[in-house]
């Protein structure tokens, strides 16, 4: 549920998308690791918890899921962090016993997309992608190996574009202290930069929805964007799908190159940040997933609507600090 301004992450958005699809019945609960996540004080929740980070261990997390499980009896959990994703998945089949669904890949598959294994994973597909490799020692940059600009990347978030040594050994250490290790240099491409989200099912590709980004904050994320149609980047997130036999949301960032090539930059595990748009373009993929985990037929779509444009913004949340300490105190706010 982390709504940082310069960095959101994709939690609130899903639950705005559940609040807001007409055929949603039900009561929402927001999970975020920190006190100040500010997703989990919106009164669009019906109830907030706080969990354990992802270092303390998939067993600790599902003890902390079936505390919470006890007092909300949940039917269904919808992981919207990179970083908390394998936890989850070592725990599906535990939870689905309790009578809480997922709709997640495999440990495998997970894995076979992290951004050092991309490479490979493009290489079996078929896939362009940036050439990138793991970087263990800064010296690198002062080699001369690759010329600049160059992209440093953490394991888990952030891309830094560097010109310089300097640059890149300063993203290097911040970025390994941030995320820990590897951290991994790709090829910087120019080109336009468009993002595809849906669902991966045992049919293939589903309810795709993609858009290109209008502006961007300083790490990258798209502040503004706007729908399109591109049946190239569509066959190429089919061709992902099929190829890691995924099961889940997921987004694909794509880089159209001058030439008109396609080149894979990232394949994320997750709905995107952007992914209220999905609910703008009639698509509304998380409403989908939680009818797919109620074993409703999927859907027909529409056709995807091109020229409908997202802006992004940050509103303060007024806070009573009871609600603060009470989730400071207890991990609980109950509305």
């Amino acid at each position: 549920m982390n709504a940082r301004p310069e960095n959101p992450g994709p939690g609130y958005a899903v639950a705005r998308c559940l609040r807001q699809g007409a055929a949603f019945r039900g009561r929402l609960v927001g999970l975020g690791y920190d006190v100040l996540d500010a997703g989990l004080y919106h009164a669009g929740l019906d109830s907030s918890y706080l969990l354990p980070y992802p270092a303390a261990g998939a067993e600790t997390l599902l003890e902390r899921l079936l505390e919470i499980h006890e007092r909300e009896h949940l039917d269904a959990v919808i992981p919207c962090l990179d970083a908390e994703l394998p936890c989850f998945i070592a725990i599906a089949p535990e939870l689905e016993l309790r009578g809480i669904k997922t709709m997640l890949p495999g440990a495998s598959q997970l894995q076979s997309r992290n951004k050092d294994r991309l490479p490979d994973l493009c290489r079996r597909l078929g896939v362009l992608t940036p050439e990138t490799r793991t970087v263990s020692d800064p010296g690198f940059f002062r080699s001369g190996s690759w010329s600049y600009p160059l992209v440093v990347k953490g394991a888990f978030y952030d891309a830094v574009v560097c010109y310089d040594a300097h640059q890149a050994e300063d993203a290097y250490y911040r970025l390994a202290a941030q995320w820990g290790y590897p951290v991994l240099v790709q090829r910087f491409l120019e080109g336009q930069e468009i993002n595809l989200t849906g669902l991966g099912t045992a049919q293939g590709l589903l309810g795709a929805v993609m858009m290109s980004k209008r502006a961007l904050t300083d790490k990258g994320k798209a502040w503004a964007g706007v729908s399109v149609v591109d049946e190239q980047l569509e066959r190429l997130a089919a061709t992902l799908v099929e190829g890691l036999d995924w099961r889940g949301p997921f987004e694909a960032e794509v880089l159209r190159t001058r030439e008109g090539q396609l080149y894979l930059i990232e394949m994320n595990p997750r709905f995107p940040a952007w992914i209220y748009l999905s609910h703008g373009v009639g698509r509304n993929l998380p409403l989908t997933l939680v009818e797919l985990l109620q074993g409703q037929t999927p859907p027909s779509f529409a056709p995807l609507r091109p020229g409908v444009m997202f802006l992004r913004y940050a509103e303060e949340l007024i806070v009573d600090m009871k609600s603060f300490e009470n989730l400071m105190m207890r991990g609980a706010l109950i509305a």
